[in-house]
């Protein structure tokens, strides 16, 4: 039986869709630029959002399996999300970083140097595009894995 396919593209879009309006958010909060002293904080909000929305393909990923939902399949089919979300995710940070919040690695940068947490040299290695899209796709793919492991839990066959 195939568990992974177009029904994980698609809510894999979905969860970047879903990102990229917590990213319009985000920049509206200020957290990017006048309040990006709250946003390591803040940021970790989004944990909840993207749980919900795992919660919510492990439902509708059951509804598909029928009767052959057990955990094996639904934890393929979240590694299978996990593998699309990190796929997609140098895009995702392409067009946060190019439309939504263009100025914030400047920021984050500048706020790291002025409140003594990073030197220069220190904040420009970890605060650059190459080294989102590096970290945001292995985050994606490893706490992907570790969240559909727990939530399918819940959803497999008693």
């Amino acid at each position: 039986m195939r568990t992974i396919g177009k029904f994980e593209i698609m809510w894999a879009v979905y969860f970047s869709v879903v990102g990229l309006v917590w990213m319009i958010f985000e920049k509206s909060m200020g957290w990017h630029d006048v309040n990006i002293a709250d946003h390591p904080v803040y940021t970790n909000l989004f944990s909840i959002v993207a749980i919900l929305v795992v919660v919510m393909y492990m439902k509708a990923k059951k509804r598909q399996l029928g009767e052959e939902h057990n955990y094996k399949n639904l934890l393929w089919g979240g590694v299978g999300l996990s593998i699309f979300i990190a796929v997609l995710s140098p895009l995702f940070q392409y067009i946060t970083f190019e439309y939504i919040t263009p100025d914030y690695l400047t920021n984050a940068i500048n706020y790291a140097v002025q409140s003594g947490n990073a030197t220069q040299e220190e904040a420009e290695a970890y605060f650059n595009f190459s080294s989102y899209i590096i970290q945001s796709s292995i985050f994606a793919l490893i706490v992907g894995i570790i969240t559909s492991a727990v939530v399918a839990i819940f959803f497999r066959k008693k």
